[in-house]
């Protein structure tokens, strides 16, 4: 899998997260009265819908498509969101079209939500043979003209930087004034850090489309500074004691395991030269050990700091497996276990408050996300060599991974553990686990 393409469904899942209530949030002042909202048209994505759009003179075809870059990265093509129409239904050279239908994109794009990932959103058109890219909240106004739907407020609002929630009227929300035009509810800021404001505007989007702001609220207070491996095939049960602290004990448990994922990717390594993987798998899985031994001593260091002396991990010597059994573990182990535990790692770095943690989960959050990448890059690759039946049992033990893990996850927390470590709440680690589910585990 691209690991581009975690990093912006782990992005999505923490802009999701910023708008659940934290332990470590603080009051806020209340909100607009919602009588006569309605809750905002989205994707299957939770992008504005596109639909309904009144366009004129009409179009044959629009998408909205989003571009994206992690980092100092630029952007790497484009991801088409959705679309309605027949793409180049009136061209005279449909071929020539459709080209430049699947070429034309943008240096440009229109809001700007940063959250690991940065995106950027634009429309296309296509109207005979004329392509054509929308890439400013200008240019919107320009295509759309008159507002005359819901959708077409809503995708002017989101396209001047506020963000739209598809669930919570609170904060996603739209109604018609009496005398034209729209109100739209939505967002900006977080409540994540001391002087931070998670702020509700209400938008009034006049018939001619230009937007002002009429009310804002502040919804949530931030308080505090803000910003699971792979388990070998062997591993003996040890618990990580010598500390009642409930920090000690958890990053003393969790460098255990750090140190437990060196033996089982180097173990990878050698089952997946044995079945004969390409070279650049089993480069992965040796670059994937060596990151390991980094990930133990920068959370043996906070075990230690917090009074607890974390054990090393016990292996037993198991024969190598044959390929089945090589995926099956993967997929429970990679795709599920270790897949979350870099989501988690994500919303560490954003949210704990202690700043050694913080440090140390960007650096870690970063290797885990390749090295989920590098789960579902070898879970391609053995699926393609497995019978239909040991197919069938990977998708199983994948259900019942997930199943498992929702368990674990909706185990209370010491409070310690959110604020200080940036652990998520049982009620954000179960939508965490929500995003991944409808996308990767489905």
């Amino acid at each position: 899998m691209n690991t581009n393409r975690l990093r912006h469904l782990f992005s999505r899942a923490l802009r999701a997260s910023l708008a659940t209530p934290l332990v470590l949030a603080g009051c806020g002042t209340g909100g607009t009265d919602l009588r006569g909202y309605s809750a905002i048209e989205c994707t299957p994505l939770g992008d504005p819908a596109i639909n309904d759009l009144s366009i004129q003179p009409a179009v044959d075809f629009v998408e909205s498509r989003v571009l994206s870059g992690y980092g100092r990265e630029g952007p790497v093509g484009y991801e088409t969101r959705a679309s309605t129409g027949e793409a180049c239904a009136s061209a005279t050279d449909v071929s020539a079209c459709q080209t430049a239908l699947a070429e034309a994109s943008s240096s440009d794009g229109f809001t700007g939500n940063c959250i690991q990932l940065c995106s950027r959103y634009f429309l296309a058109t296509t109207r005979g043979d004329e392509v054509k890219t929308w890439a400013s909240l200008q240019e919107l106004q320009t295509l759309l003209g008159a507002v005359d739907t819901a959708q077409e407020a809503a995708l002017l609002t989101f396209a001047a930087g506020y963000r739209l929630s598809c669930e919570t009227l609170e904060q996603g929300a739209v109604k018609r004034n009496p005398g034209g035009g729209f109100n739209v509810v939505a967002t900006k800021g977080d409540a994540c850090g001391e002087g931070s404001n998670l702020m509700q505007y209400v938008v009034r989007v006049s018939a001619n489309g230009e937007l002002r702001e009429v009310e804002d609220h502040v919804l949530q207070k931030g308080s505090g500074p803000c910003s699971v491996g792979r388990r070998p095939v062997g591993l003996e049960g040890t618990v990580a004691g010598g500390c009642e602290d409930a920090l000690g004990h958890h990053f003393a448990q969790t460098a255990h395991l750090e140190a437990a994922s060196i033996h089982a990717f180097l173990r990878l390594r050698e089952e997946l030269a044995l079945h004969g993987a390409e070279a650049a798998l089993q480069e992965a899985a040796l670059a994937s050990a060596v990151d390991e031994v980094m990930h133990t001593e920068r959370t043996g260091r906070l075990a230690r700091r917090y009074g607890a002396t974390p054990p090393p991990p016990a292996v037993a010597a198991v024969p190598l497996r044959p390929l089945s059994e090589v995926a099956l573990d993967n997929a429970v182990e990679g795709c599920v276990r270790e897949t979350y535990g870099a989501l988690v790692a994500h919303h560490q770095a954003l949210h704990a408050r202690d700043a050694e943690v913080r440090e140390a989960m960007v650096r870690i959050a970063e290797d885990e996300t390749r090295h989920a990448g590098l789960s579902w890059d070898i879970d391609r690759w053995a699926r393609s060599r497995l019978s239909a039946p040991d197919q069938s049992a990977l998708r199983e033990a994948q259900k019942r991974a997930v199943a498992l893990l929702r368990a674990e996850v909706a185990m209370p927390l010491d409070s310690a553990l959110v604020t200080e470590a940036g652990l998520p709440t049982p009620e954000a680690a179960l939508a965490l686990l929500d995003t991944l589910e409808q996308e990767l585990w489905a």
